[in-house]
């Protein structure tokens, strides 16, 4: 296994940081609220990494998304590029690809995705969907949506004709809403498989994700104790806490790099399924301590929600229970190892 950057990756995500870095500031994220920056979305899609990610492979998505986690950037960027970008150029008929590829790439066409699968909802006719979601994250800003049904098939939907979104608020702002589906026109998209690679994709970038979350929550508070004084010495030459910022960094190391070795098997062809699972283990038990970890360290700081470190700590609890929850996870990793896959 060999983790280390193609040259066009590396250019992608020092790209991908200088724009997240420029736009994606305290002032603007409070700006946005609890929905997104479409300026920023615009600026990613304008410099192609929206378009570059079908070449950059999963493991290329998950440094671009290391990147928007350390600013916790308001943008649809992770759900447009695993269940648009990847999914369709993965799953999707000649006829889709060229349909809604280049719009995915200018940002004319947003994706969000409804999954795992979702009990209900059904195929009730050829093409036609009925059933509720009660939550889907950045749903507010699709023009369409990929569902899996109760039967583990997946639809793309574009928004209108027989659906209707709520605006619904979740920990972390995520522009989400519910989608109810009422005899709404959809594409099946891919064979059977197709939801299980899916899936095992969506969780190897949303843990990339977290590991963004927590290096930049680490970060934050490993320059405030730096610079906090207390009783005439820095935080940081306390014992207590080192220890507890060297077991955060062991933790965020840990997701990122099972997060790098699920990517890098998906685009290798070779069978990713129990890694991607153990990248969201890492990243839903591990990236909750990281991000409490942070908090901590801020002192009362942290328990300001106005502060930067508290809206990591948002990020980083909405992805763990975004994967699945620990437990949830472990579970499947195991049964899908007693079943030898």
């Amino acid at each position: 296994m060999d983790f280390t950057p193609t040259e066009a990756q590396a250019g992608a995500r020092d790209l991908a940081a200088r724009i997240f870095g420029d736009l994606s500031t305290h002032e603007r994220l409070r700006a946005a609220g609890t929905g997104s920056d479409p300026e920023l979305f615009k600026a990613l899609c304008t410099a192609g990494l929206v378009g570059a990610v079908a070449e950059l492979g999963l493991l290329g998505l998950v440094l671009l998304l290391e990147e928007q986690g350390r600013t916790t950037a308001q943008v649809p960027y992770a759900a447009t590029c695993v269940y648009g970008s990847l999914a369709i150029t993965a799953h999707g008929t000649p006829e889709q690809r060229e349909r809604l590829l280049p719009g995915i790439e200018d940002g004319s066409v947003v994706v969000a995705g409804a999954l795992p699968a979702q009990p209900g909802v059904r195929a009730v006719a050829r093409g036609e969907l009925t059933g509720s979601v009660p939550f889907v994250p950045w749903l507010r800003d699709a023009t369409h949506v990929l569902v899996a049904d109760a039967a583990r098939r997946l639809w793309l939907a574009p928004l209108g004709e027989g659906t209707a979104i709520t605006p619904v608020e979740l920990t972390a702002p995520w522009s989400a809403a519910r989608l109810t589906l009422e005899r709404a026109p959809a594409q099946p998209l891919g064979a059977p498989g197709a939801y299980a690679d899916l899936l095992a994709t969506a969780r190897t970038a949303f843990a990339g994700l977290q590991a963004g979350v927590c290096a930049g929550s680490l970060a934050r508070a490993v320059a405030h104790t730096n610079t906090r004084e207390q009783f005439g010495r820095p935080l940081a030459t306390r014992q207590a806490v080192q220890l507890r910022a060297a077991d955060a960094h062991m933790d965020t190391e840990a997701i990122r790099v099972t997060a790098y070795e699920a990517a890098w098997r998906r685009d290798a062809g070779l069978p990713y399924a129990t890694h991607a699972l153990t990248a969201a283990w890492w990243a839903s038990e591990a990236g909750q301590r990281v991000v409490h970890s942070g908090q901590h360290l801020h002192g009362g700081a942290g328990a300001d929600v106005d502060h930067p470190v508290h809206r990591h700590f948002l990020w980083g609890r909405q992805l763990d229970a975004h994967l699945g929850c620990g437990a949830e996870v472990l579970q499947e990793l195991g049964e899908l190892i007693a079943h030898g896959e």
